[in-house]
């Protein structure tokens, strides 16, 4: 492939934007390269501005389960813009979204609209802690909720893939009073609530870990938590921003059936555009101003657009068999890089919970942290460098989750296989 345009958009970009982007990951640090600047998409697709197509697994890190420029997103938007795009006022619209996800969401019964999944994590654990009257706060080491200060402890995301595991500019008072547990090990957390008796105000979770690499939670153990924190009266705050609409429409709760006291949403309930939320009980929730004391606003907030763009997506979600066909595509995807792993003679593992997976260079299990850093990352990145110039765009570092739309089809997944076989070959 020819990439002359994205090389030299990179080369300008370096010149006025700290790396050339405006999220790490972006950068291609994790695998080398150049990233491709990308024109347009349409259903499973993507183009570049050199004009090459790739079939899409990242769907802008998870929020395009029904593809690119899916028309009811699309005429929603344009309908919305036609009317003005933002009054830092009320809108109607944003109403009908909140009781959308008050509905599907039992956990819910009022939320809070904010403009992206970074300040909805920030608030709950605000709120958390103002309704407890505590300040520590447990976190799991490569689970990333964001970059607020307080959570750039032993985080995922862009944080592992370049080896920060705290943020420079993070107050050591503050990171403080962020705890670190292992994930799916529960005997972590109770050490941690029997060391600061008291003094715990909230766990936060990602139900499914999706950035280090898809890490779903153990059996027992989301219910573990929610046994413990009601023990200790703290808070059990569930990070949905990536799950939230994309493993099942009631999000990881319905699915697991565990009532978290807050959750956090994103991606998804925008339609692909910006947009993030955070609701709980009755209770909880008036603790928020103007009903309380606990201050959070955002003069963006409950933009028309976004909301817009979050009804009709969520409406095309509701659809019967949606989430069967996501879960069956994923399923045969899965399968088949297993396979290729297995054909290769390369050790191998694929994680996969509904439309959300990763391959590791590993030979597994893949269930920690710990597991997460012992897969070949270098290998990922040849492996990645060889799909990507054969059409095939996934997550550009070994630690992330790629994502499968309704707009896949069967065709797309034979290619991707075909792909991944050839690449896998190139390793040898």
């Amino acid at each position: 492939m020819q990439r002359q345009k994205s090389e030299e958009l990179f080369n300008q970009a370096q010149k006025y934007i700290p790396g050339g982007v405006n999220s790490p990951v972006r950068s291609f640090r994790a695998v080398g390269g150049t990233p491709p600047f990308i024109a347009r998409g349409s259903g499973s697709k993507v183009w570049d501005v050199d004009g090459n197509e790739y079939i899409d697994y990242l769907g802008s890190w998870g929020p395009l389960v029904l593809g690119h420029s899916h028309p009811a997103v699309v005429e929603a938007v344009k309908t919305a813009a036609e009317g003005g795009t933002s009054f830092g006022a009320p809108v109607a619209q944003e109403v009908e979204l909140a009781q959308i996800i008050c509905e599907a969401l039992p956990s819910v019964e009022l939320v809070r609209l904010v403009s992206s999944g970074t300040e909805a994590c920030m608030s709950a654990i605000r709120l958390a802690r103002a309704h407890t009257g505590r300040d520590k706060l447990i976190k799991f080491a490569g689970c990333y909720h964001g970059h607020a200060d307080g959570l750039l402890v032993k985080a995922g995301s862009g944080a592992m893939t370049h080896g920060i595991p705290t943020s420079a500019g993070v107050p050591e008072s503050y990171a403080s009073e962020t705890l670190v547990a292992d994930y799916n090990d529960l005997s972590s957390v109770e050490a941690l609530f029997n060391r600061f008796p008291n003094q715990i105000a909230a766990i936060i979770v990602e139900p499914v870990a999706g950035n280090m690499g898809v890490v779903p939670s153990a059996q027992g153990f989301l219910g573990g938590l929610r046994e413990v924190t009601t023990k200790n009266d703290a808070l059990l705050i569930f990070d949905e921003v990536i799950t939230g609409f994309r493993i099942a429409y009631g999000g990881a709760q319905g699915l697991f059936s565990v009532t978290p006291d807050i959750t956090c949403l994103g991606k998804i309930i925008g339609g692909g555009l910006p947009v993030g939320a955070y609701g709980g009980s009755r209770e909880i929730m008036e603790q928020v101003a103007p009903l309380g004391p606990m201050y959070q606003a955002g003069t963006l907030s409950g933009n028309p657009l976004a909301v817009a763009a979050g009804v009709a997506a969520l409406s095309q979600l509701k659809k019967p068999g949606v989430y069967q066909q996501l879960e069956s595509m994923t399923q045969r995807l899965a399968d088949g890089i297993t396979q290729v792993f297995r054909e290769a003679e390369t050790p191998g593992t694929v994680n996969r919970i509904g439309s959300m997976f990763t391959g590791f260079f590993s030979p597994g299990p893949v269930a920690s942290l710990n597991q997460v850093e012992q897969a070949d990352s270098s290998a990922y990145g040849k492996y990645f460098h060889t799909m990507l110039e054969r059409g095939v765009y996934l997550a550009p570092s070994q630690f992330e989750a790629g994502f499968v739309s309704l707009a896949h089809t069967d065709a797309d997944i034979d290619q991707t296989l075909a792909v991944a076989k050839e690449a896998m070959a190139s390793l040898s």
